[in-house]
Order: structure tokens, then C-alpha cells, then sequence
């Protein structure tokens, strides 16, 4: 078994981080550390062409995230970072699945510059919350489309104006199908680039 396919496995029972025990927790971060010591893109942002695209979140320590799945009625469906390098934008977007019908969605819109060949400076600005059929919601980069213009959308669609509304996001481990980061309060992420959405 390869390092990456180590680090995959031991997520899998783990539910992108809701269910973690120590044993689990230890495993994880000690399998992404083996990865992140044989980085094969040590400056990741100065390789675009990587960073770019649609990544789907695999694994995570923040509670910001994985609490959504915790209100009651609420499953969380799958959780994207969008990177757009000609934009300088991140976009993530989480699923809200409930009842038939009441689906909804969560996203944040980020700017972002860089402060090293790895650390990235975050600044949140757009946030949205709402429903799935009333956004017309089918694929990531339709409602990115969307979110770049400045119309205002169904649902719960706010400017963020405050300037704590910021973080990094470290990129230490990067190759053409996996990203591994670092972000505020050291949270770990792991997700892998999405190279097809069907609906």
C-alpha cells in the first residue's frame, strides 16, 4: 500500500473527522506527516496549474465544518474548496441534506494572497445559506458563477465586512490528485481534486 492510499484508508471509517478516536487521530496526522515530508511541490503557490480546480474535503479537525452535521435533522453531503488562481478566489461550499425537498447548502467567498510559497492569506467577504432548489443549485461551478457576480441570491446572502474575518491556509502537501493544509488553530485538512462532477 502506497503513503497516500495509508492516509486514505485511515479516514475512510472516520467520516471526514466526526467520528475520530485518539487511535484514529494518531494514525492520521502520523500518515499525513510521512506525506508532508515527501512533499513533492515544496513552493505550491507557484504552481497554479495544481492548486487550480475543484477539491472535495476528505478529512478535517474543524469543528466550523463538521458542526453543520451535528444540528438536528442535518446531514452534511459533500464539502468542496474551490480555488480559482485568475480570480485570487476560494469558495467553499458544503451540502445540507434534511428532508426530501429541504435540501440546502452553505458557502463562504474568500480572497486570498499569498505570504509564502506555501501560506496562503485568506480574507472572507460573501457569505450564503439557502436552498438548494430555490439557487437552482446542480453543480460547484455554476453557483461559483453565481457567487462572482454581485446580484444578490435566494436565501441568506451577506456581505462579511468585519476584519477579523481572517486566516491562512498552508498548503503542505501537494500533488495532481491530493492537498493537504494547514489552517487557523493548526486544523488539519485532506481533500482530493475533483476531476468530473455529475449530477
Amino acid at each position: 500500500m502506497n503513503p497516500k492510499q495509508a492516509l486514505i484508508q485511515a479516514i475512510a471509517p472516520t467520516r471526514r473527522g466526526l467520528n475520530l478516536s485518539p487511535e484514529q487521530r494518531q494514525a492520521i496526522f502520523s500518515a499525513a506527516a510521512f506525506l508532508e515530508d515527501r512533499n513533492p511541490t515544496p513552493a505550491p503557490n507557484t504552481t497554479p496549474e495544481l492548486l487550480e480546480g475543484n477539491w472535495v474535503l476528505l478529512f478535517t479537525t474543524s469543528q466550523d465544518l463538521l458542526g453543520f452535521d451535528r444540528l438536528p435533522g442535518v446531514r452534511l453531503g459533500p464539502i468542496y474548496q474551490c480555488i480559482r488562481i485568475a480570480e485570487t478566489r476560494i469558495y467553499n461550499i458544503a451540502e445540507l441534506y434534511s428532508l426530501p425537498l429541504l435540501e440546502g447548502l452553505v458557502a463562504v467567498r474568500a480572497t486570498f494572497c499569498p505570504e509564502t510559497e506555501r501560506r496562503l492569506k485568506v480574507t472572507f467577504d460573501r457569505f450564503l445559506i439557502g436552498s438548494q432548489r430555490l439557487l437552482q443549485y446542480r453543480t460547484v461551478d455554476t453557483l461559483i458563477g453565481q457567487l462572482s457576480q454581485p446580484t444578490k441570491l435566494r436565501g441568506i446572502d451577506n456581505t462579511i465586512t468585519r476584519t477579523n474575518q481572517q486566516g491562512t491556509l498552508e498548503t503542505t502537501y501537494l500533488d495532481e490528485e491530493l492537498r493537504i493544509g494547514r489552517g487557523n488553530n493548526n486544523n488539519l485538512f485532506v481533500l482530493q481534486k475533483v476531476r468530473e462532477l455529475s449530477f
